[in-house]
């Protein structure tokens, strides 16, 4: 079992018995593995123990964080939207896909793809030369051969080259270095690039609910198509549509996985807290 898996693991246990206060050694031992190295492994991941961590994902906890979003509604009501937006410290650009090149399906283009591990599992991404056109995570229902299968489907007409050691490099620009800004290349409607650039609104740690992405896309009355627009997002955690949460204070549906969803919630909370002190 991954570190990863382990870790997801021991997640999922606490949030179901949260109430119960389990152990560090309950918990240890539901995970197949010492107290000592599952205590370590927290907190070279996250930098807080396993209790502090899980309780940043109660439905009080995350209630709060929701109360506590209206400062980014009002901010994003001042500077509206741009091309330009920061995402875990990392500053991102936008380049969206032109209709001419949305018809031409790629044609002329060449994609860079390969998988890397990041801290939420094995990460599959791709990137064009003007940027970052996928980051997905493979699944149990999404392997690594439907994930090179949908992108050729998406681009078919373009060049492919695979080169998991260029990939790694940007996975750790991603997850680990946060020194390098981002360029990304967006194919979508123009309703759905102006929902992920509402999404890249959102500071790292904070949460929003679906409502609260369609006041900041302009469009409050269209939370059931800004819901789908999130669910369509091509480049996971980056446009952190992880973020977004039911207003009940529940973590919700994730495309790659509620559990890692919560992992990264808890994770990205961890490190603003972290930066606080």
């Amino acid at each position: 079992m991954s570190y990863y898996n382990q870790i997801a693991k021991a997640i999922e246990y606490l949030v179901k018995h949260f109430n119960e206060q389990p152990s560090l050694d309950k918990l240890s031992q539901v995970i197949g593995v010492s107290p000592y190295h599952l205590q370590r492994l927290f907190t070279e991941w996250a930098g807080v123990s396993p209790k502090q961590f899980v309780s940043y994902l109660t439905v009080e906890a995350l209630k709060k964080e929701l109360s506590q979003s209206r400062n980014i509604i009002e901010a994003s009501d001042k500077v509206g939207l741009s091309s330009a937006s920061r995402a875990y410290d990392l500053m991102v650009n936008i380049e969206s896909v032109t209709p001419g090149e949305y018809k031409a399906k790629g044609k002329g283009v060449s994609i860079i793809y390969g998988v890397s591990s990041s801290p939420f599992g094995e990460c599959f991404l791709a990137y064009t030369s003007r940027g970052l056109c996928n980051l997905s995570f493979i699944t149990e229902e999404e392997s690594e051969d439907i994930l090179i299968d949908e992108l050729h489907k998406e681009w078919i007409n373009a060049t492919f080259q695979r080169n998991d050691m260029l990939i790694k490099k940007w996975v750790d620009n991603i997850f680990k270095a946060h020194n390098t800004p981002l360029n990304l290349c967006l194919k979508g409607t123009p309703f759905q690039i102006k929902v992920w650039k509402a999404l890249l609104s959102i500071p790292m740690g904070h949460l929003v609910t679906y409502t609260d992405v369609a006041h900041i896309a302009g469009n409050e009355k269209a939370v059931r198509a800004v819901a789908s627009a999130v669910g369509r997002n091509p480049i996971s955690f980056i446009i952190p549509c992880h973020r977004v949460i039911r207003k009940e204070g529940l973590i919700g549906q994730y495309h790659w996985g509620s559990d890692r969803k919560a992992c990264m919630i808890g994770w990205e909370k961890a490190k603003r807290e972290i930066a606080k002190d």
